[in-house]
């Protein structure tokens, strides 16, 4: 409760301040009204107290200032909001101070990779944000938004039933490389007579180094958020050009005729395409979606983080977007501060148009593992839920319900809710606050077996998090879905 309170709190200020001039402005204007040099220090120093005991960059309502404080010709902001370039959010200096700043306004629940850059060429963590996330090329600064919510799932977790994690050296005869696969085991496996569904990660060493991948299954399998699973992790020889570049579909025969079939045999898997997910991160989404696509008998589900269907990697959404439809069950997450985040959009109003069963999320966050490792436990309960019954044939691959992510997602003032059907039910879609009271509702009544996509216009609402459910009377079950409605 006492947290609930905390976020509406934050909202109703967050609102206050947008008529209102914000403490850091009141704090520029100060500086600026006084000549004495040790004036402007004194101040300089007493906001820098307040500042580091509330946060930096730090936030009011929903503008972040970002803050450096330091010799230097020319500060820089450069992160997933400016898409890495180094001089377009250039930093303004107070003039008679070392203290340099820039300000921008971010959703309530944003989360965003940065670094500053000194003097064009010197890329540094910002000294006075203790908050870092991983990152391909080593750690970035990171600003969290009010409202974003750190992913609990990557947290070591000591008292949990453990992976067992078991590391080969696998040589493929049709691409001639070697691959470093490590295979987690779930527990109690040494000991079962249970065979498993099995997730593949492309970049495997990054899924498990810099997304915490143990730790987010640990953590979901220890709260029955999903179903036990092998995992098993592959880290690319040549990722350019195994994923994007001239050998992805020789690489994709290796991957298909050469690793699965060496998992199969070696390790208690359900052989079954139902059972099986690819998954991976940008050029890793690119290799997934192609794989899945190319051999649909080996692949009925794909994971898409990102995935990096750039001009020159349009031949994988060109090759499912214009081709055949065929019995694969996407989800794909991107985020808003992303390049490519058009290209998505485009290639998932592709898959619904060709009735694919397609869930997506779309967060205000940069190409980052950032937004990888808080997003991957949706792909995981998604594919793979505790509560999800076995799929042995083509009649029963989709599961009875499925109430999808609304899209987009943060909206203002309109958005989609998509719910499925696999038989006649008596329903209710309502919306929910955070206190737990019905807001509106949605749709009530019997509804016959099929997909259904329902408006909701939030514009009567205020802004903040709310909950949609899909109550099924018949089933006597309860489906439900956080979205985020920011004016």
């Amino acid at each position: 409760m006492k947290k609930d309170i905390k976020i509406i709190l934050l909202l109703f200020f967050a609102n206050i301040t947008l008529f209102s001039q914000t403490q850091f402005q009141q704090f520029i204007n100060r500086v600026n009204s006084v000549s004495d040099l040790n004036a402007k220090s004194t101040i300089v120093d007493s906001f820098m107290t307040v500042a580091r005991n509330s946060g930096i960059p730090f936030i009011e309502g929903n503008t972040a200032n970002f803050i450096y404080r330091g010799t230097a010709n020319t500060v820089s902001i450069s992160g997933d909001m400016t898409g890495w370039d180094a001089t377009s959010a250039k930093c303004t200096k107070l003039s008679g101070t070392n203290f340099f700043y820039y300000t921008r306004p971010f959703e309530l629940n944003a989360r965003i990779d940065y670094k500053i850059v000194l003097n064009g060429t010197n890329w540094i963590l910002d000294p006075e944000n203790p908050k870092t996330c991983p990152g391909g090329y080593g750690p970035n600064s990171e600003l969290a938004m009010p409202l974003f919510i750190q992913p609990w799932e990557i947290r070591v977790n000591t008292t949990a039933a453990q992976f067992t994690t078991v590391t080969k050296v696998f040589h493929s005869n049709l691409i001639n490389r070697n691959y470093t696969i490590n295979i987690l085991l779930p527990p109690g496996y040494n000991t079962s007579t249970e065979s498993y569904p099995v997730v593949y990660f492309k970049d495997g060493s990054d899924y498990l180094n810099l997304c915490s991948a143990k730790n987010i299954l640990t953590n979901l399998l220890d709260s029955n958020k999903i179903t036990k699973v092998i995992a098993v992790f592959v880290t690319p020889t040549n990722r350019n050009d195994e994923y994007a570049g001239s050998n992805r579909f020789l690489y994709a025969k290796t991957f298909v005729d050469e690793i699965v079939p060496f998992i199969d045999a070696n390790y208690k898997t359900i052989n079954n395409k139902y059972e099986r997910l690819v998954l991976g991160d940008s050029f890793g989404g690119n290799i997934s979606a192609l794989i899945a696509y190319k051999y649909p008998e080996i692949f009925a589900n794909c994971g898409l983080q990102s995935a990096a269907f750039w001009p020159n990697d349009y031949e994988v959404y060109k090759m499912i977007a214009e081709g055949e439809k065929k019995e694969i069950k996407f989800y794909s997450i991107w985020g808003t501060y992303e390049s490519l985040f058009t290209n998505l959009r485009i290639f998932t109003d592709s898959l619904n148009s060709k009735g694919y069963i397609n869930s997506i999320n779309e967060l205000p966050q940069g190409h980052s593992w950032g937004l990888w490792r808080s997003t991957l436990d949706e792909i995981m309960v998604y594919f793979f839920p505790a509560s999800t019954v076995n799929v042995e044939n083509e009649n029963t691959f989709e599961l009875c319900y499925q109430l999808e992510q609304n899209y987009p997602n943060p909206f203002n003032p309109e958005t989609t809710i998509s719910f499925s059907l696999k038989e006649e039910q008596e329903v209710d879609l309502s919306i929910y606050n955070l206190l737990g009271e019905k807001v509106v509702n949605l749709c009530e009544g019997r509804y016959d077996a099929g997909s259904y996509n329902i408006k909701f216009n939030a514009k009567n609402l205020s802004s903040g998090i709310y909950f949609y459910t899909l109550n099924l009377k018949d089933a006597n079950k309860q489906l439900s879905k956080k979205m985020v409605y920011l004016k």
